[in-house]
Parts: structure tokens; C-alpha cells; sequence
């Protein structure tokens, strides 16, 4: 196998793969002969690829890991074909197992709660911060959403807002109670150039960009002594965990958050079984370890 395999890397590099994928390509093809075990690479049927899939599945590789050796080994099977060292590549029609879909990071309540409660307003930044922050996770907001707000879109005496979410869909929201508190002491002290309407503006007066609010909120979850970065999102992530882990009502949440398909949002089911297995871990007398 090992004159082939120089045979593949010499294409690769002809292509002008990098070095660091050409090595990700040896090591995905190097990792198949053992699976094969005596039969020969020109040999291999589509069973044989299957059965190397499912042993390396079955020692615990990863959806994404499966999914690029098999690609690696597609490709090299139709270099072969392509050289008329086999008659058909044995990878074709298979596929990897589906690649789980990572879970949305969402922060714990009293961790939320200690990341808002840092951020002290004692200047017109940190009041913008304040409220921006509390009213992300009040409602739930993309930062698309927060900083495309206009002063038209709020209606501070019903405590709603409307939102221009994807596709442009506009949806409207609570604000909550602390969330609106901080955007009128933020409103009252706001400053913008003349033709500015949006609601959260930076330092010369201009609509607040996506990165600024990314940085701020990077900073101060560093300040309030967090052991993980902080991203916007999280804040999304964290309103809905919390109000389904608090309500039960994926259908509200999937109104509140936007998302046009239920299965968007029943991501947050796993989030909120989570939680409760730990409180059952936690709780439950058969379920505590012995000292």
C-alpha cells in the first residue's frame, strides 16, 4: 500500500494541497490498512469500507471524524479508479453516521444574573451596556436584532418592541421589567448624531456595530471573573433555556426566539434535560455516589 499512498500524496501536492491537509490525508489512509486486515487495498469491497466505519465508530470516533476519513478514503479510491487500479470505488453510496448537532452554550441562571449584576453604570457607556445586556437576555435577541433597534420600534408604555428578524420578519416582544428600567436610563442619557434613530449607539453618536458589542461583552464577562468567553449569543441561548426550563412551552419559546421551524428550537430540550439530571443527580437519594 505505501508505494500508492506516495503515488496519492505526489498528486496531492501537484494540486497544491497544503502540508498540513496532504498529512491529514496519509494519516486517514494510514489508519485504514489495519481495519482491512489481511485483504489488500485494491481488494476492498463497499462491506469492507462498512465494517471499518463501524469499528472505528465503536471505539468511540466522532460523527466529523468518520465523515473526513471517509472522505480521504473516497478520494484515494478514485484516484485509483481514475488510474484503472480498481473497477469501482468501494466508498461510493456510503455515508458517515450524522454528525450531532452541538448544543447551544447557554449560561447558568445565577451566572447570568452575577454577569448583568457587574456591570455597574457609571458612565453613559456602561449604562448603554447595562441595557443593551438586560434586554438581549430579556427577550431574547440575535445581536442582528440589537443593533438594528430604532427608537420608533420600542413602545416603552406597553412594554413592547418590534423586531426585524430573519427574512426580515418582524415579530414583536416583551421587554421585561429590569431590561426596561435600564433602556429608559439609557434612552435619557442617549446621544446621537441628528440623523441616528437607532437606539444603541456607540461613542460618537453612530448605530452600534456587531463587534463593538461583541468586545464589551467579551470584556466584561472577563471583569465579572467568568471561566468561559462570553459571546453574544449566549444570551439567547441562555433566555430560552431558562424560560423553558422555568415554563415547559416550546411553542412559546419558538414564538419568542423567531425560529420558523419547532425542530429549531427543540435543540433546547437537551439544555433543559440536562438540567434536570443534574438536579436529580444532585437530589435523589439513589442516585448520590457514596462517600
Amino acid at each position: 500500500m505505501l508505494p500508492l499512498l506516495q503515488g496519492f500524496a505526489d498528486q496531492l501536492r501537484l494540486q497544491g494541497k497544503s502540508p498540513h491537509t496532504l498529512d491529514a490525508y496519509l494519516r486517514d489512509l494510514h489508519s485504514l490498512q489495519p481495519l482491512l486486515g489481511e485483504r489488500n487495498c485494491l481488494q476492498v469491497k463497499a462491506d469492507d469500507i462498512r465494517k471499518a466505519m463501524a469499528t472505528l465508530h465503536a471505539r468511540g470516533l466522532g460523527s466529523r471524524s468518520l465523515a473526513r476519513k471517509l472522505s480521504s478514503w473516497r478520494q484515494f479510491y478514485d484516484w485509483l479508479l481514475q488510474r484503472q487500479l480498481i473497477s469501482g470505488n468501494p466508498c461510493l453510496g456510503l455515508r458517515a453516521p450524522r454528525q450531532d448537532k452541538p448544543l447551544p452554550k447557554a449560561l447558568p441562571v445565577d451566572g447570568t444574573a452575577a454577569l448583568l449584576e457587574h456591570i455597574e453604570p457609571d458612565d453613559s457607556l456602561s449604562l448603554r451596556d447595562r441595557a443593551l445586556f438586560e434586554l438581549m437576555y430579556s427577550s431574547g435577541l440575535r445581536l442582528s436584532e440589537a443593533v438594528n433597534l430604532d427608537l420608533p420600534d420600542l413602545d416603552l408604555t406597553e412594554q413592547l418592541m418590534r423586531v426585524r428578524g430573519k427574512g426580515n420578519k418582524i415579530r414583536l416582544l416583551p421587554i421585561g421589567r429590569t431590561a426596561l428600567d435600564y433602556l429608559k436610563q439609557w434612552l435619557a442619557e442617549r446621544q446621537s448624531s441628528p440623523d441616528c434613530v437607532a437606539v444603541f449607539v456607540g461613542r460618537h453618536g453612530q448605530r452600534l456595530g456587531g463587534r463593538q458589542v461583541q468586545k464589551r461583552l467579551a470584556e466584561w464577562s472577563i471583569r465579572t471573573g467568568m471561566d468561559r468567553h462570553v459571546h453574544p449569543h449566549m444570551l439567547r441561548h441562555s433566555f430560552a433555556s431558562h424560560i423553558l426550563q422555568s415554563s415547559g412551552d416550546l411553542r412559546a419559546v419558538q414564538e419568542l426566539l423567531g425560529h420558523a421551524n419547532l425542530s429549531t428550537t427543540q435543540i433546547y430540550t437537551a439544555l433543559d434535560f440536562q438540567h434536570l439530571a443534574k438536579v436529580y443527580d444532585a437530589a435523589h437519594p439513589r442516585a448520590k455516589k457514596k462517600d
